[in-house]
């Protein structure tokens, strides 16, 4: 199949968070299994265009008509691995950051109309639009006359963000304003808009595909998607396995593999030299990569570091969030200097080695689509706990309810219920030996690589063909 994918962030050129490696990892899978595959996103000033070979002249452009003028838009694109991906580059969507501009509705609703214009040229089977950003590409395909068999799928990636914005946003790419049961007056829900419109509609884990139909985790939209049950997947994200590999991964201090565990206690000691932690093979390091908000439990995190240092476990932190949090965790950091190490930031090489070095990896989030954490670090043979919701449910299995357990997990949003699984976690540490050798030996050799699930998106692909076959 002729498959189109449009991304806000697609890694290695730009990437915030899981999007951007769904975006950069998936295409990849479905061009190793035969299909033709183009995936479009924004030229952000951020790109790297001599790093990437990205041609900065001779790129095919149109002018298309937004609001009362008209935006030149050019296409410059490369092919890497198999995936051709095509930049969309104007003064009125290119910003040095992906998102957080008072009008990022306009500019990615321009976005989605300079992929329509530059898709009736060759119209794909199927257009695959991602998250808020992407979702006015959906009901402007339906209107392209030249894209009319071309199935549409949108994946919500995660429900909380969803474009809700001012009505006029429409107007802008040529949208009729009817306003859906769910929009406020004079209000615009992208989101809300691709999941009416689309062939089918799909989420980044099984258990995320159910829990948004109910009002806990619908986030206003779950009568809509109960409207769209029938056409709703549900798709666990993968890894990319060459790069979260630690067995040839080029950041960590000595290489290891699931049935040579050694190379790990060099990597723990490497990350306690270089995070500032006192050196000892026997503590227990937790770890955290990721946002400090909410979504990711970070009150929890809050509320439990201090017993967990108690306990004799050492934290190492990586990520950025809530400036109230940010400081609460500086705070932290300074009372417990030696036992928790925080960078207040992103850095890939170091999220590596906190992978490798770490012995578990703490993800109490309130609700997660999917979560890539906990699988690369289980890659790594990191155990995680984690609250057993959405795609953490759907992967981490608990030890102490499934023989063939690879982490641990608990229910109830409550810090006596984290602290629970977490020492449940110590216990088992603690205890040593063969049985937390065998826990990581599971937990390495399970198979969370793309090409499986790339599959169930072919699956999926051919469904919303059928469905548009019969529209």
């Amino acid at each position: 199949m002729r498959i189109s994918f449009a991304a806000a962030e697609v890694a290695p050129y730009a990437k915030v968070g899981g999007l951007a490696d769904v975006a950069g990892s998936l295409p990849q899978a479905l061009a190793s299994l035969g299909h033709d595959v183009t995936v479009y996103m924004p030229y952000h000033r951020s790109i790297d265009a001599q790093k990437f070979g990205i041609p900065t002249a001779g790129a095919r452009t149109h002018s298309i008509p937004y609001g009362a003028a008209r935006a030149r838009i050019e296409y410059p694109e490369i092919s890497r691995d198999g995936v051709r991906t095509v930049f969309v580059r104007s003064v009125r969507i290119g910003r040095d950051k992906v998102y957080g501009y008072d009008d990022d509705a306009k500019r990615y609703a321009l976005f989605c109309r300079a992929v329509v214009e530059d898709l009736v040229d060759t119209p794909p089977d199927v257009v695959h639009a991602h998250d808020w950003h992407a979702a006015l590409l959906v009901p402007l395909a339906a209107r392209a006359r030249q894209l009319r068999k071309a199935a549409t799928v949108f994946t919500i990636h995660n429900l909380a963000y969803q474009g809700r914005t001012s009505a006029a946003v429409l107007k802008l790419v040529g949208l009729p304003r009817a306003r859906l049961p769910i929009e406020d007056r004079g209000e615009a829900n992208l989101m809300a808009r691709a999941i009416a419109a689309a062939d089918i509609v799909s989420t980044v884990s099984e258990r995320y595909a159910e829990e948004i139909l109910t009002p806990e985790f619908g986030e206003r939209l779950e009568g809509l998607l109960r409207k769209r049950q029938a056409d709703l997947w549900g798709i666990t994200n993968g890894i990319d396995t060459k790069f979260f590999d630690p067995a040839q991964d080029p950041h960590i201090a000595a290489p290891y593999e699931a049935d040579d565990q050694s190379g790990k206690a060099i990597d723990k000691a490497a990350l306690q030299k270089e995070t500032g932690l006192q050196r000892d093979a026997a503590a227990p390091i937790f770890g955290v990569i990721g946002r400090l908000v909410e979504q990711k439990g970070v009150d929890l995190l809050t509320a439990v570091a201090p017993w967990l240092l108690e306990k004799g476990g050492q934290l190492v932190v990586l990520g950025t969030g809530d400036p109230a949090y940010e400081q609460k965790w500086r705070d932290l950091a300074a009372k417990n200097k030696g036992r928790l190490a925080l960078t207040l930031g992103f850095d890939g090489a170091l999220a590596q080695r906190i992978y490798a070095g770490a012995d578990l990896f703490l993800m109490p989030s309130r609700f997660e689509p999917c979560g890539l954490g906990q699988l690369i670090s289980l890659r790594y043979g990191t155990i995680p706990v984690v609250r057993a919701v959405g795609g953490l449910a759907t992967t981490v299995r608990d030890v102490d309810a499934d023989p063939r357990g690879n982490g641990f997990s608990f229910i109830k949003y409550e810090s006596a219920a984290f602290s629970d699984a977490i020492a449940r976690a110590l216990h088992r540490y603690k205890a040593d030996g063969e049985p937390w050798r065998q826990l990581r030996t599971r937990a390495m050799h399970e198979d969370h690589s793309w090409p499986a699930a790339a599959k169930r998106y072919v699956e999926m692909y051919m469904a919303a063909a059928k469905a548009r076959r019969a529209a």
